[in-house]
């Protein structure tokens, strides 16, 4: 399969380099601490991000850099989509001419509204035909202890994408191609946002009516803001539409809806981060997508009532009543 590397050691980028070596690539991934690399390499284990899970011996960890990307000519992303356009300014040189970039991260920049493609694009100073996005429900956890399940590869340039889509096609993965770049990034940030309001609603006691009509309404809105962006409709009723809200709301191994859960019980975001021990990708991507949809002309009302939670101060019980109060109006 030739050679691939992975820029980040946490779960996702950990499975994802799981399947890349199980597929028949010769994979390295690229940690920040020589700890998690050591630990990667003479273990074959990253307790920290996969717990229990054995990794494949072939796969070479290093906290080197010019090591990790040299000859690599598939190079996958996993790091805080926040984090990434100053990653990219130092990991950019290293890139081999013509490589693939994967971006793994669901997120839109904070100041920019930009995609994370579009960041990868215009800091690494590439072709946006070089740059494949992967999106869909991929709760690291399940995928790297096998369990069946499907993706989204998603680019401009068709052969890149079956190359990736061959590169962790496993019995245990059916990758699918898309061209719709821009409605797979939406779906996969607004969802983030959409499950913590999810979590709000378990910590508060609401019922599956409550869940059912949240997750159908939040990917209305997911829609809404996509199609005015320029995606395919269609998307949004697929894997990284309708399957990544529905893993990422239903499943207690989300992130985003477990940080919800904190803030259901009433906990400001302050003290949510400390008993979650992170903050979800949602907290900070719904600042961006609620300026993308008012840019945009598109109402979104679940993402005003998070944004409204985790940066005013506000109380989810309220913002449940304001969303009930709303004036009603054909589907």
């Amino acid at each position: 399969m030739g050679r691939a590397t992975v820029l980040g050691s946490g779960a996702w980028g950990t499975a994802f380099a799981k399947m890349l070596a199980e597929a028949g690539s010769d994979v390295t991934i690229w940690a920040r601490r020589e700890t998690v690399a050591a630990e990667i390499r003479e273990r074959h284990m990253n307790e920290g991000a996969l717990p229990s899970i054995k990794l494949p011996k072939e796969i070479n960890a290093t906290s080197d850099l010019a090591a990790a990307l040299d000859g690599s000519s598939l190079i996958a992303i996993a790091v805080p989509s926040q984090t990434l356009r100053g990653n990219l300014a130092e990991w950019a040189g290293h890139f081999a001419p013509g490589s693939t970039l994967i971006s793994l991260m669901k997120g839109i920049e904070l100041g920019t509204t930009k995609r994370m493609s579009q960041v990868i694009v215009e800091t690494a100073k590439v072709d946006a035909d070089r740059v494949v996005v992967v999106s869909g429900p991929n709760l690291a956890p399940e995928i790297a202890a096998e369990q069946p399940a499907a993706t989204v590869v998603a680019g401009t340039d068709a052969d890149r994408c079956r190359a990736v889509q061959q590169a962790i096609a496993l019995p245990y993965i059916r990758p699918y191609t898309s061209e719709d770049v821009i409605g797979c990034e939406m779906g996969g940030a607004v969802k983030n946002v959409i499950a913590l309001a999810y979590g709000m609603t378990i910590a508060m006691g609401l019922g599956d009516n409550t869940r059912a009509s949240l997750i159908t309404r939040g990917l209305a809105e997911t829609a809404r803001l996509g199609v005015a962006l320029g995606a395919d409709p269609l998307t949004f009723a697929g894997l990284a539409g309708l399957g990544d809200l529905v893993a990422t709301c239903s499943s207690p191994l989300s992130r985003n809806r477990t940080f919800g859960e904190q803030l259901g019980m009433g906990k400001t975001l302050e003290e949510a981060q400390t008993a979650a021990r992170q903050t979800a990708e949602g907290v900070k991507s719904c600042l961006a997508i609620r300026d993308l949809a008012r840019t945009a002309g598109v109402e979104m009302p679940i993402t005003e009532q998070v944004e409204r939670v985790c940066h005013e101060g506000g109380d989810p019980r309220v913002a449940v009543r304001m969303l009930m109060g709303r004036e009603i109006k054909p589907e």
